[in-house]
């Protein structure tokens, strides 16, 4: 250790040269170490696309219903509803196959005439203020549809009985999950052979894997969705279709060389 001069009658301590050192030679050693992880291995990014035909079909109705009280409103929705759920149930649509989403009940107010001022001797009229008129009961269904054909004639049934449609449809595979894992184990085989290749021709071997990540996107139904809101704009003669639903799965993996 050596001492530095300080004020009159002090010696300052000075750090080890030593100590100094050895932090730089660690800081350097482990820069070298990071990259030669980097320097000795291959990240690629691999990519899959599964196709399926949709069979089921899922959008939200609301059902609505206004009277004098609050109970009398959700014993007016609930009959509503029964009549709904009654017709659509008739079409094939299963009682596992509805669930409420939620159910609230709102006050709603009516605005009073504007008062006029008093004129000739006649009292001013009205008071320019708002009065209380009714309770609405709103319900709001999630509605599933095991067979994807029969969705258009489902939502005019339910909207004939009551009921208006206030989601666009969407469109679902019969098992989403097994079709997304099989996009995903796709995209893994095709990383590994990406990475296979590269190291090939580069002379060496990949070993394990180091790190993957995922994601994956599902897109559907765009035009059943729009034919069925906008059935005019597409003619009479437009096909019944809801187009394959497409699952694209991309994973990034990195992987060590033997």
């Amino acid at each position: 250790m050596t001492t530095k001069p300080g004020r009159a009658g002090e010696s300052v301590a000075a750090r080890p040269e030593s100590e100094g050192t050895e932090s730089m030679s660690t800081a350097q050693t482990l820069d070298a170490q990071h990259t030669r992880v980097h320097a000795e291995g291959v990240t690629v990014v691999g990519e899959a696309v599964r196709r399926v035909a949709p069979e089921q079909a899922e959008f939200l109705i609301d059902i609505a219903a206004n009277a004098p009280t609050a109970a009398q409103a959700l014993r007016d929705n609930h009959a509503k509803t029964v009549q709904v759920t009654q017709a659509i149930s008739a079409l094939g649509v299963q009682p596992a196959d509805i669930q409420t989403i939620s159910l609230n009940v709102l006050n709603v107010y009516s605005p009073l005439m504007q008062a006029l001022p008093a004129y000739a001797g006649m009292p001013q009229i009205g008071q320019g203020e708002m009065q209380f008129g009714s309770y609405q009961a709103k319900n709001t269904l999630r509605v599933s549809v095991r067979d994807a054909a029969r969705v258009g004639e489902i939502v005019d049934t339910a909207a004939r009985a009551g009921a208006s449609a206030v989601s666009p449809f969407c469109f679902k595979a019969p098992d989403d999950g097994h079709v997304r894992r099989s996009a995903l184990e796709a995209a893994g085989k095709d990383a590994r052979a990406k990475a296979e290749a590269l190291a090939g021709a580069a002379g060496r071997k990949i070993g394990e894997a180091i790190s993957i990540s995922e994601d994956i996107v599902a897109s559907n139904g765009a035009f059943a969705a729009l034919r069925s809101a906008f059935p005019l704009a597409f003619g009479a003669g437009a096909p019944q279709v809801a187009g394959e639903l497409e699952y694209y799965a991309r994973v990034s993996a990195s992987f060590r060389f033997q």
